[in-house]
Parts: structure tokens; C-alpha cells; sequence
């Protein structure tokens, strides 16, 4: 008979600092016609996006600001 013994380990959900991480990015989109800006880096483009759909569209008021935040889990001590 065989004998099997199982150990349990904790993970934190981290936000991914490593150098080889993808990068934070923003996008916004219009929640009336769910077209979405560019993705990018920085905030300012994404929100620059918004004002010049907003010019096109002037009936378009409401938006949903998109953040990629890559995480990953970091192993804990063994139970």
C-alpha cells in the first residue's frame, strides 16, 4: 500500500514589478457605442482619446477608463 502525504502553500496575488512584466496600460472607451482608444503607457493619451471622441460625438458623455495591471502570485511558506 502506498502512502501519499500532501502540504498545502500559501500565494499572495501580487502586482508584477519584474523587470520583464508587461506594462501598466490605459485605454478609455465610450459606454454608449463601446468604441475604445488606443491602449498606451500613459494616462494622458487614453484621456486625449476621450475629449477628441467626445468632439465627434457630442451626444457621447459617459466613458470607462481601462487599466491592464499585470500581476502575478507570489508563493508563500508551505503549510
Amino acid at each position: 500500500m502506498n502512502r501519499t502525504t500532501y502540504r498545502f502553500r500559501e500565494f499572495q496575488l501580487i502586482p508584477d514589478t519584474e523587470p520583464d512584466a508587461e506594462p501598466i496600460t490605459f485605454a478609455m472607451q465610450c459606454a454608449v457605442c463601446e468604441q475604445t482608444g488606443e491602449p498606451s503607457d500613459e494616462q494622458a493619451p487614453a484621456h486625449a482619446w476621450a475629449t477628441g471622441h467626445l468632439k465627434a460625438n457630442p451626444e457621447h458623455f459617459t466613458y470607462r477608463e481601462i487599466i491592464i495591471r499585470p500581476c502575478r502570485f507570489e508563493p508563500g511558506a508551505w503549510q
